[in-house]
């Protein structure tokens, strides 16, 4: 990731940056010709002359920079552009790794847009021109040169102090930053098993302590730049006040003019100004530099698909060759070698205890995690040949812990597809059970969901998603717990819903804990420890398990004795 799209702005600002050190000469140059000619002449014209063309130039140096702050503001802008579309991409792909943190891109692309569009860049624009600076003060006097060369190396080794010191804390903090917003999200997901277990307490000493710890490396960061920064500041005061003295110096033994004193000390300051600046501004750029290296490597992990060529719609087969899945980020295997078939107009079940990898399996056979060894195939492609966009034409998810997007009913349903046609999200409503349900609201299709879908319960967002799933008639339907949080009236859709999908030659995939899940499928997977324990027929496979894994006798109750 570079700035090469906003090259030629940069040069520009380049460009801007040479006239303004060149303008802001104009200051120490007037000063000199006041107190060299217009004093010793005593010319009240020569004076009003200088004034008026002093003015015209401070007023172009002044455009000039209100020039350079709009363009670097913009390419802040252009910058975030340009960045929106990967970062939101991984954004949902850093998600489904354990223990990342999704926010953090978003956080790092507005750390170095706020740096972008501030005073600090122009720092860097204008340390090139300190050297015409210093060998002006040169060619007043070798001292008044020397005076000034000495102080910016001073405050160039400030400058490599600040970067060494506020380098490790910076990054600190921004860990603890990150860690405290996971536990606050987190927490504001669960506050209601929170609230009714008695975490709260547990999880308050938890978030104080991360607190405890982003401020103190907060505080330190801090510290090193605004004592640094004081430090330069107040040595830039000494060199200038070292400089008029020197210059006074200079003019007691006749080697050098009054003006000469003035212009330099002015010199000497703007030569300096920028290693200032840059000081007082170097906790932002430590931070902007992380956040674009965290992106870089982020986009290097995660690099943009290639195009590809678009494939015709499945319409015959899925097939899964040995596959072996890892959660991503994971070097342990939760899924080993599972290999079946299923044709057009088939729904499989796969059942097992908890933790044996079902859920996983189908988060890999819908393409969310990527598999590690073998693939699946839908009409012999493997499903990675197929664009994410126009893979999810092809499939339908409902997922294990459902949740819905902040808008309508309908939006949700369309998947926000900017064109969904009201025929296609009614036909999936309808095909899910829950059409009737819609209508019944005050708003039917239009009923705003808010953050989460809270605006309707736990079975009726489950039959929504179920909906989105069915919209557009995908080829594979893959359902995960379908008939968590349904009553017996949802319970009846779905099984509607699955014959209705077969009938008109799709696939659905199950995974079930509930029995009457399995009541319209024809095939059953059974999973043991993330392996294939059996695959056929539902009828023959449930009878196998119950003949191996008897159910328990009923418990007795046994009364008590004394003695």
């Amino acid at each position: 990731m570079r700035l090469r799209s906003c090259r030629s702005a940069l040069v520009g600002i380049g460009a801007f940056s040479g006239l303004i050190n060149l303008l802001m000469l104009t200051g120490s140059l007037f000063m000199l010709e006041v107190y060299d000619r217009v004093l010793p002449s005593r010319s009240v014209p020569t004076l009003v002359g200088l004034s008026v063309l002093a003015a015209i130039l401070f007023t172009f140096q002044a455009l000039l920079e209100i020039t350079r702050g709009r363009l670097l503001v913009r390419i802040g802008n252009q910058l975030d552009v340009r960045l929106s579309p990967r970062v939101y991409d991984a954004l949902v792909r850093v998600r489904s790794k354990p223990g990342s943190d999704g926010q953090q891109p978003v956080r790092d692309v507005d750390t170095i847009r706020s740096f972008l569009s501030g005073a600090g860049p122009t720092a860097f624009f204008d340390l090139p021109w300190m050297p015409l600076y210093v060998a002006i003060c040169f060619a007043f006097h070798t001292l008044i040169g020397v005076t000034a060369l000495g102080g910016a190396i001073v405050l160039m080794a400030l400058t490599l102090l600040a970067e060494c010191l506020s380098r490790r804390p910076v990054k600190a903090a921004t860990a603890h930053a990150a860690a405290r917003s996971r536990l606050a999200e987190m927490s504001r997901r669960n506050a209601e098993v929170i609230m009714a277990m008695g975490i709260s307490e547990r999880l308050l000493a938890r978030w104080l302590d991360l607190g405890s710890n982003y401020r103190a490396q907060q505080k330190r960061a801090s510290d090193v730049a605004g004592g640094l920064g004081s430090t330069g500041r107040a040595l830039r005061t000494v060199l200038q006040s070292a400089v008029l003295g020197v210059g006074a110096y200079l003019v007691i033994q006749q080697e050098a003019s009054a003006g000469i004193i003035i212009a330099s000390s002015i010199l000497t300051g703007r030569a300096l100004a920028p290693i200032d600046l840059a000081i007082a501004n170097w906790k932002g750029f430590v931070s902007a530099r992380l956040g674009w290296r965290r992106l870089d490597e982020l986009f290097a992990a995660m690099p943009l698909s290639a195009p590809r060529l678009e494939l015709p719609a499945p319409t015959q087969l899925l097939s899964l060759e040995t596959l072996s899945v890892s959660p991503p980020g994971a070097k342990s295997l939760v899924v080993h070698d599972v290999n079946f078939g299923l044709k057009a107009g088939s729904a499989l079940g796969i059942v097992g205890p908890s933790g044996s990898g079902k859920s996983s399996l189908v988060r890999a056979i819908v393409g969310v995690w990527p598999a590690v060894r073998g693939c699946v195939r839908l009409d012999q492609a493997t499903i990675d040949q197929w664009a994410p966009a126009i893979r999810g034409r092809h499939i339908g998810y409902l997922p294990q812990d459902v949740e819905l997007f902040e808008g309508t009913i309908a939006r949700n349903i369309g998947r926000f597809e900017p064109e969904a046609s009201a025929a296609t999200i009614i036909a999936a409503a309808k095909a899910a059970g829950v059409h009737d349900l819609i209508v019944s609201l005050p708003a039917g299709y239009e009923t705003e969901l808010g953050e989460r879908g809270t605006a309707l319960s736990a079975g009726q967002q489950r039959r929504v998603a179920l909906a989105r799933s069915l919209y557009g008639d995908p080829f594979l339907v893959v359902l995960d717990e379908p008939n968590s949080n349904l009553d017996a009236e949802g319970e009846e859709a779905l099984t509607t819903a699955i014959l209705a999908v077969r009938a008109r030659g799709g696939i659905v995939i199950i995974v079930a804990h509930r029995p009457s899940a399995l009541a319209a499928v024809d095939y059953v997977l059974a999973m043991v420890r993330g392996s294939q324990q059996a695959f056929g027929p539902r009828d023959e496979v449930l009878g196998r398990l119950a003949r191996r894994e008897p159910a328990p006798a009923a418990l007795k109750v046994v009364p008590r004795t004394n003695g």
